[in-house]
C-alpha cells in the first residue's frame, strides 16, 4: 500500500526520504524533506519511511542548512 499524502516515505529506486505530496496518475510524487524540487517516483517503490529514515533525513536537513547549503 502507498503511503498517503502528508506521509514521509522511501523512494526504493534511489533510496531518498521525501514527504508523499500527490498521488498523480501512474506515479507518487515526493519533495525533499525542508522543501525542494519534486520527483516522480513508481507505486511500487515506494515504502512509508521508519522513524530512523525520517530522523536522519530532518537530521541530514538540518545539518545542510546550518553549513549555509540550502536557503
Amino acid at each position: 500500500m502507498t503511503p498517503p499524502v502528508g506521509a514521509y516515505a522511501v523512494d526504493t529506486g534511489t533510496g531518498r526520504v521525501g514527504v508523499v505530496t500527490a498521488h498523480k496518475g501512474a506515479y507518487v510524487q515526493l519533495r525533499p524533506v525542508g522543501g525542494g524540487r519534486e520527483w516522480d517516483a513508481e507505486p511500487e517503490a515506494v515504502r512509508a519511511a521508519t522513524t530512523a529514515e525520517r530522523l536522519s533525513a530532518a537530521t541530514a536537513y538540518a545539518n545542510a542548512r546550518s553549513r549555509g547549503e540550502v536557503p
